[in-house]
């Protein structure tokens, strides 16, 4: 499985090794306007990915919506990884 993070910053995405490999998406500071980049940056990224991957929200939150509506038109789910008290824990969505 593989662990989509949004994008990569300092926080440590460590714990979500657990889960899968890992894969940044986008890396450092964003242009909150620059949409169409964000998605054409989230569908490459995505163009491999499987059901049963995981996405990890963080950063801008229109790019964690467009990462979060990429994968589930999809795959038809959202499989969450959000971060509390020091570890992940897993929300699954399926539509």
């Amino acid at each position: 499985m593989t662990v989509f993070i949004v994008n990569k910053s300092a926080h440590d995405f460590t714990e979500a090794e657990k889960f899968g490999h890992l894969i940044f998406i986008t890396e450092g500071r964003l242009n909150r306007f620059a949409v169409n980049d964000m998605h054409r940056q989230t569908s490459e990224a995505l163009f491999e990915s499987d059901k049963e991957d995981f996405i990890v929200p963080c950063s801008l939150n229109v790019l964690n919506s467009i990462v979060c509506a990429t994968f589930a038109v999809m795959h038809k789910r959202l499989n969450l990884l959000l971060f509390k008290q020091g570890d992940y824990i897993e929300r699954n969505i399926i539509f």
